[in-house]
């Protein structure tokens, strides 16, 4: 069986994935890669199966209709062999030495007495053009090099959550909570960074700066003008995490709260995209999101609309949108984002 799975969603992704696959088949025979072409119109099927021609043994070359970046992140679970499993999106890449270490530490970690559900380390934002390349990183947060539970995680500033981008999960866990990714839907991976938590026991955060996390792209689904013409989708993927967060039976309240947290931040996102849409179908978008997360939770809507962030989503009148807006181009240039 193979050590860890990858999974490579690709949609017509021929003019920068071999970048991204040379970097991951440095892993060799202890993992497996997973080409996911979904419905591409391009060479991304042709270079998929040369690779898997290439390399039998480490390559799968998945062809699938379009269904979007979640379809592509489900077929690579439904595919996936190898004890754990990661997403690696088709414009990014991974750090050589970094990755080595991750599959030496999943080897010693796989041979021990606990079962560890998720291994985190860090990734750097490459945003195209930026002199200073931001890392996010975990090492004030979490334990280094050790096999903790969610009651040695430290409070985590705003700033500072995880993401797909700093995930590797065990395989058969996602199984387990039976994860499914919705179609044709862009913002899933908030969705696979946050639906599979209350499953997740045993946590390890190695500090290496391993995943490249690419950001440039005019046509990028993180760019600003992108995400405003899609804010239906992020909408949606919103509402389906407060849905997750209403399922779930807590027993540990630093994960409770570590969830709130990330669904503050996500709410936020939304309202700030509404807001600076510009029309008064985006406010009335925005009040019907809160009257949601109302109706599905009230707990969970106190906590969003009367936290630091719900409060300044909701500063009343034209002038308290626009002071909003300023705060978040200020946490925009600070944290590298978009």
């Amino acid at each position: 069986m193979k050590l860890l799975s990858i999974a490579i969603p690709c949609y017509n992704s021929e003019a920068y994935m071999e970048k991204c696959v040379e970097s991951l088949l440095v892993g060799g025979e202890d993992v497996e890669i997973l080409i996911v072409d979904d419905g591409s119109s391009d060479r991304t099927a042709e270079i998929a199966d040369s690779y898997a021609e290439r390399y039998p043994t480490i390559v799968k070359a998945i062809h699938q209709e379009n269904g979007g970046h979640g379809e592509a992140v489900n077929a690579g679970i439904r595919n996936a062999t190898g004890l754990y499993f990661k997403v690696v999106d088709s414009d990014d890449w991974v750090h050589r030495e970094s990755y080595e270490k991750i599959l030496h530490t999943l080897e010693e970690l796989i041979r021990g007495p606990k079962t560890v559900d998720l291994l985190i380390s860090n990734f750097v934002y490459e945003k195209q053009g930026a002199p200073r390349k931001k890392v996010m990183q975990y090492r004030h947060c979490l334990p280094k090099d050790e096999i903790f539970g969610w009651d040695a995680v430290k409070h985590m500033p705003k700033g500072k959550y995880l993401l797909m981008h700093s995930m590797i999960y065990r395989t058969k866990l996602l199984h387990e909570c039976g994860l499914e990714l919705p179609k044709h839907t862009f913002y899933v991976d908030n969705l696979f960074a946050f639906e599979p938590l209350p499953y997740v026991k045993n946590l390890y955060y190695l500090d290496v700066n391993f995943y490249r996390y690419f950001i440039g792209r005019d046509d990028q689904s993180v760019n600003e003008k992108v995400m405003i013409k899609r804010i239906d989708q992020q909408i949606r993927v919103n509402k389906l995490m407060v849905d997750a967060f209403h399922k779930c039976s807590f027993t540990n309240k630093r994960l409770r709260a570590y969830m709130v947290s990330y669904l503050d931040i996500i709410t936020t996102i939304s309202s700030i995209m509404l807001i600076r849409s510009g029309t008064e179908e985006a406010l009335e978008k925005k009040k019907e999101l809160l009257a949601y997360i109302k109706e599905q939770d009230r707990w969970l809507y106190r906590k969003l609309r009367f936290s630091l962030l719900g409060n300044a989503a909701n500063l009343p009148g034209r002038g308290g949108r626009k002071m909003f807006v300023t705060g978040y181009k200020i946490a925009q240039k600070f944290y590298g984002f978009n």
